[in-house]
């Protein structure tokens, strides 16, 4: 990765963005030790009638990590993710993300997500390898 490589923000993000017209445009906060969001998926965000498409879960796994390690005051990018989808995210109903530090080793910094649904129960974990810019 090029060491003079800027992050900036224009607010296009397609998950947090405020000026992303088709973005989900969510709000992120410190719970104890994870940073989380809230997230129900409408229609347009379904893969399998009634599921939310893994992508749209994926990428909000994503997020929620990266924005964890931003009010961290880290300035990194995702270099790897392995997620594991549990049960199926559905349309209709709330779900909750939530991204933790784990380690750091070097330019490389060790997060995990998890997305639970209202009672409780685990929808999708992911694991990522964040790189430092």
């Amino acid at each position: 990765m090029p060491s003079n490589l800027k992050l900036i923000d224009n607010t296009g993000c397609f998950v947090c963005g405020k000026n992303n017209p088709i973005g989900l445009k969510l709000e992120f906060a410190p719970e104890g030790d994870e940073y989380v969001t809230y997230f129900v998926p409408g229609n347009e965000h379904q893969g399998w009638k009634g599921i939310a498409h893994g992508g749209i879960v994926s990428a909000l796994m994503d997020e929620v990590m990266a924005r964890a390690l931003h009010a961290a005051g880290y300035r990194a990018v995702t270099g790897e993710m392995t997620v594991r989808y549990r049960k199926p995210t559905l349309v209709g109903k709330k779900a909750r993300f939530a991204g933790k530090y784990v380690s750091e080793e070097g330019r490389v910094i060790q997060m995990s997500a998890r997305a639970t649904d209202e009672e409780g129960n685990l929808l999708a974990e992911a694991t990522a390898k964040f790189v430092k810019v």
